[in-house]
């Protein structure tokens, strides 16, 4: 598997330059916040697509309510596991504020945007799309643990689906997760 983001290395200049600008950025107080973890997400009436995502959040950033991330979801991970299902690979970058910080579970909106991308396997299926830009929306909470465990769970909606003709016809519009990441350098008090 081979995912191109850009022929003109945009994008992968962005990914390389974003988590150096995010450590940077100067922490005041509380310091900064980095998770990693598993996400395992079901898209409505299609696949499991399981994977890893990392977010990072840093008191220089919103009062600490920015949480930004990387994701790699699959269904190779998940519904594709055994099965002839397609397997499809989802990278994607994301933006989140989170809502009432002082309390036990932080509700939040998150902003998607990578790329997807289908692999159907055999040459019968070449003329069809099978790869396409993604951009989504998710409505949510984030309970954080005094263990460092952290657990989000969300319902989020595609914004650029698929009917197959111009766009890969697996891109559905409705999915939900749930993540669950481990604190590697939490803020000292939240």
């Amino acid at each position: 598997m081979h995912l191109t983001f850009t022929k003109s290395g945009v994008t992968t200049g962005f990914l390389f330059l974003l988590p150096l600008w995010l450590l940077s950025v100067p922490a005041r107080g509380q310091g900064a916040s980095l998770e990693a973890g598993l996400r395992f997400q079901k898209t409505l009436n299609l696949y499991y697509e399981n994977g890893l995502t990392v977010q990072y959040r840093n008191p220089g950033l919103l009062s600490n309510r920015l949480q930004v991330g990387l994701t790699y979801v699959s269904s190779r991970l998940g519904s594709a596991i055994g099965s002839n299902a397609i397997k499809q690979d989802n990278v994607f970058l994301s933006g989140a504020y989170l809502f009432r910080m002082q309390r036990t579970v932080h509700p939040f909106v998150r902003a998607n945007a990578g790329w997807f991308r289908a692999d159907y396997e055999s040459e019968i299926f070449k003329n069809l799309t099978n790869s396409s830009p993604t951009v989504s929306t998710e409505l949510g909470v984030l309970v954080p643990t005094k263990y460092r465990f952290n657990a989000a769970a969300s319902v989020g909606y595609n914004l650029i689906t698929g009917d197959g003709s111009d766009s890969p016809g697996t891109l559905f519009p409705l999915f939900y997760q749930l993540s669950l990441t481990y604190s590697i350098f939490k803020p000292t008090a939240e």
